[in-house]
């Protein structure tokens, strides 16, 4: 099924007394490049995260942002800094004696000294924090793929449709151009007739001129090039694999040999179609920057 490069999921997770929440934002990209926002005490779970997307994502820009909430009581602990805490009381003491200061040092006066007391978080067991974290990403991941499929499938409709136009106007360009040969003749017989004044002509030296115009006008090959294109690109949307690069190397191909038919044709009705082609493949190639 073909993928929009474009998505968002949301997930998240709750055990042991912790919430893990995980948001993943997608655009377009030649590349994958992932990008991680979270935090810095689980920040060692990183790669496993870039793996996890890896497997489900193959293309595009990914932001990742996730969130950790530890409601355990125990999550965080007072820790006393007893070497300051004695450097304060020293300075205290000696400030009392030194100016007759009267005897008030208590506990709580020294608890209120900068870093005497620091509040640190327990160290997080890794494991178990990556075993709440992988189900929501799962989470997060499932709603991603889900928003880019249904967006791929839009973009294939759409392909195919644009497709089906490109067809059609080839076949205006398939019936026309036998025609362009013949009115080549035409318009030579009658030509060297204005400029002989003869109704007799050289049949010979006309059907060499003819068939060397023929030659260096013929867009058959050029045009079953481009239809051997068009039914390589809607088989290639029908892949259950990423086929972005694939249909941007299509395109290209498709309209190289555009270029050709209208360069050769030598007409002014298929240069017109020419550039209702060109129009086309344009939006064609717009669209195509957008799958995975």
């Amino acid at each position: 099924m073909i993928k929009s490069m474009t998505g968002f999921g949301r997930g998240e997770f709750q055990d042991d007394g912790k919430l893990i929440l995980a948001e993943i934002k997608t655009v377009n990209h030649r590349y994958s490049d992932i990008f991680v926002k979270m935090p810095r005490q689980i920040s060692c779970l990183e790669d496993k995260i870039r793996s996890e997307i890896s497997k489900v994502v193959s293309r595009g820009k990914i932001d990742v942002f996730i969130s950790l909430e530890d409601r355990n009581d125990d999550s965080k602990t007072v820790v006393i800094d007893e070497a300051l805490a004695k450097a304060y009381l020293n300075a205290v003491v000696m400030l009392k004696d030194k100016h007759h200061l009267e005897d008030d040092i208590s506990a709580s006066l020294i608890a209120k000294f900068p870093d005497v007391l620091k509040i640190e978080k327990v160290e997080q067991d890794s494991e178990a924090i990556w075993n709440i974290l992988k189900v929501s990403l799962s989470n997060a991941l499932h709603e991603l793929v889900k928003m880019r499929q249904i967006e791929g499938e839009s973009l294939k409709n759409d392909l195919l449709g644009k497709l089906a136009f490109i067809d059609s106007v080839l076949s205006d360009i398939k019936l026309r151009a036998p025609e362009i040969t013949k009115e080549y003749k035409q318009k030579l017989e009658t030509r060297i007739k204005e400029l002989t004044e003869q109704q007799t002509i050289d049949e010979n030296r006309i059907a060499t001129e003819v068939a060397i115009f023929a030659d260096r006008c013929s867009i058959d090959e050029e045009i079953q090039r481009l239809t051997s294109h068009i039914m390589q690109m809607r088989e290639t949307l029908d892949l259950g694999i990423p086929v972005g690069r694939k249909l941007d190397f299509l395109v290209q191909e498709m309209n190289r040999e555009i270029n050709t038919i209208g360069s050769k044709a030598n007409d002014l009705s298929i240069t017109k179609n020419v550039i209702d082609l060109k129009s086309e493949l344009e939006k064609i190639r717009e669209q195509i920057q957008n799958i995975e």
